[in-house]
C-alpha cells in the first residue's frame, strides 16, 4: 500500500500543492482534438469485449508510455525520490507480495516492464484467430490501467510544468481525458483509486462524460481531500 509522505516528497519546495499548475484554464482548455471521447470509448456492437479491452489497454500503454519518455529526463531519482501523486506516495510490490520502495523512475520502470511483459504475451494478449482470453483477463486489465493511472498522475503532479515548456500539454490533456473515459465505462479502476485527480478529471471530463456511468467525476469528489490521507491498497 502506499501511505500519505511527509515533507516533501520529491525534494521541491510544495508550492505546487497550494496552487496546481495543470488546473489553470487557460491550460485545461488545450487538446489536440474536441473529438467526443465518450462515443469513442464505448464497445462496437460486432466487437467481443475482451478483444476491446485488450485493444485499447494496449494503446493506452504505449501512449502512456511515450508521453512519459518525453519528461524521462526530468524524472530522476533526486527530482523524485518517492513515487507521489501530490501528497501520496505508491510502493511497488513485487511478484511475491514484498513491498518496494522506490524512486519514481523505477517505480515507472517496474510497471513498463511488466506491462509490456503482458501485453505481448500470447497466452494474456492472444492476437491468433481461435485463442481464448484466459479468465484472469479482466483483472490483469484493471490492474495494468490502476498503473497506468498512476503514471499519468505523477506527470500531472510532478513534471506538469516540464509538459508545458515542450508545449505538449494538450497531448496530455487529451490522453487523459481518453483514458479516463474509457476506465470509467468499464469500471477497470476503483474510483477511490482516482480521486486524488478529481478536480483535474472534473474539469477534463465533465463536458465529455455528461449523463456519463455512476463512477462520475462526481461520485466521492467530496471525499477527495480525506482521500488523499488514507493509506492507499497496491
Amino acid at each position: 500500500f502506499c501511505r500519505k509522505s511527509k515533507g516533501k516528497p520529491n525534494g521541491k519546495k510544495p508550492a505546487p500543492e497550494e496552487k496546481k499548475l495543470y488546473l489553470e484554464p487557460e491550460y485545461t482548455k488545450s487538446r489536440i482534438t474536441d473529438f467526443e471521447f465518450k462515443e469513442l470509448v464505448m464497445l462496437p456492437r460486432e466487437i467481443d469485449l475482451n478483444e476491446w479491452l485488450a485493444s485499447n489497454t494496449t494503446t493506452f500503454f504505449h501512449h502512456i508510455n511515450l508521453q512519459y519518455s518525453t519528461i524521462s529526463e526530468f524524472c530522476t531519482g533526486e527530482s523524485c525520490q518517492t513515487m507521489a501523486v501530490c501528497n501520496t506516495q505508491y510502493y511497488w510490490y513485487d511478484e511475491r507480495g514484498k513491498k518496494i520502495k522506490c524512486t519514481a523512475p523505477q517505480y515507472v520502470d517496474f510497471v513498463m516492464s511488466s506491462v509490456q511483459k503482458l501485453v505481448t504475451d500470447e497466452d494474456v494478449f492472444p492476437t491468433k484467430y481461435g485463442k481464448e482470453f484466459p479468465n484472469s483477463f479482466e483483472s490483469l486489465v484493471k490492474k495494468i490501467c490502476k498503473y497506468l493511472f498512476h503514471v499519468l498522475a505523477h506527470i500531472y503532479s510532478s513534471h506538469f510544468k516540464e509538459t508545458l515548456a515542450l508545449e505538449l500539454h494538450g497531448h496530455l490533456n487529451t490522453l487523459y481525458t481518453h483514458f479516463i473515459l474509457f476506465i470509467r465505462e468499464f469500471n477497470l479502476v476503483d474510483p477511490k483509486e482516482t480521486t486524488i485527480m478529481d478536480d483535474l478529471t472534473e474539469v477534463l471530463c465533465s463536458s465529455s462524460s455528461s449523463g456519463s456511468s455512476s463512477n462520475g467525476s462526481g461520485n466521492g469528489s467530496s471525499n477527495s481531500a480525506g482521500a488523499q490521507n488514507h493509506v492507499k491498497e497496491r
